[in-house]
């Protein structure tokens, strides 16, 4: 187990370090920050004391030889738009995107889990096709679509809801929304796929057989041997929890993380990109972490694998 964790670690930081530099080399390379913020228009004088207030005018592997210090010791550096230190301007950001995130993600994992199971159960019913069908169309519809509908729904046409911005609860409503259906959708059809491979199992079968209810069966005996990949997929989701606030963000203009990235990368705010993208990294690299652990504990022949 060990030696299992120390290899899982150093492909971590490995990944880290090769999104660090492909980030920091693309956004360096592909435009000139000083063009895109001082503008096209801008005098040489003026790009030029630019580029060398920023570092700009020095050698690209000098420039990242101070970045990865300044990464060691904590530090992300300034916005280039504002001076603004962009730690602290991502952070305050990214509690703002979890305020949907995370209702959506819990929302998402109940509701998809509980249908997936349902239909399961109710194989080749009208009930599962019923539920099968409300799934195709949650993960086929985009996001943007869905959310673009529920605004004009329950804010344009029936005023119940605001349209955007996070002024009040009410405004996180629909944007949780939008984001649990897609989640549940998948999450349903990946525990449907599941439970019926575990429910076919002799074991299965067996218990029923000797009299064990049906609900202690289902939760004591196929839910768990099912979790395994509802597990990786949740793993997934949560890894992609700030990159996936992109989308959803600009269409309810909700002050989040996404809309930091759309507004940095617009702007070549090359600062706060690169921050942000060294985060979601190391989100995702933590989360297919903590998944592995979860199979050592939800799967014991993978434990013994690692031994």
């Amino acid at each position: 187990m060990t030696r299992f964790l120390i290899r899982r670690l150093l492909r971590a930081v490995l990944t880290i370090l090769i999104v660090v530099v492909a980030a920091f080399v693309a956004l360096r390379t592909t435009s000139d920050p000083a063009m895109v913020i001082l503008g096209p228009d801008a005098p040489p004088d003026a790009l030029a004391a630019f580029r060398k207030a920023w570092g700009l005018d020095q050698p690209l592997v000098i420039q990242f030889a101070s970045y990865a210090w300044q990464i060691l010791h904590g530090e992300f550096g300034k916005s280039m738009l504002d001076g603004a230190d962009v730690l602290q301007k991502v952070t305050a950001r990214v509690g703002v995107t979890l305020e949907i995130m995370v209702p959506a993600l819990i929302l998402g994992v109940v509701f998809g889990v509980a249908l997936g199971t349902l239909a399961a159960l109710n194989r080749g019913r009208w009930l599962d096709r019923l539920m099968m069908f409300g799934a195709v169309a949650g993960f086929s519809v985009p996001g943007f679509v869905l959310g673009l509908v529920l605004v004009l729904i329950f804010a344009v046409n029936l005023h119940w809801l605001p349209s955007g911005g996070n002024d009040s609860w009410t405004s996180a409503l629909l944007p949780v929304f939008t984001l649990a259906v897609g989640w549940a959708a998948i999450l349903a059809r990946f525990t449907r796929s599941a439970m019926i491979e575990v429910l076919d199992q002799p074991y299965i079968r067996t218990g029923s057989a000797k009299g064990l209810l049906w609900h202690e069966v289902v939760l004591r005996h196929a839910l768990p041997n099912a979790s395994i990949p509802v597990v990786t997929m949740v793993g997934f989701m949560v890894g992609g929890l700030l990159a996936g606030a992109v989308v959803t963000e600009s269409v309810f203009s909700w002050p989040g993380l996404g809309q930091l990235i759309v507004t940095s990368v617009t702007s070549r705010d090359v600062s706060v990109v690169q921050c942000v993208l060294v985060l979601v990294a190391t989100t995702m690299v933590v989360s297919n972490m903590l998944v592995d652990l979860l199979y050592t504990w939800l799967d014991p022949r993978m434990k013994e694998a690692q031994a």
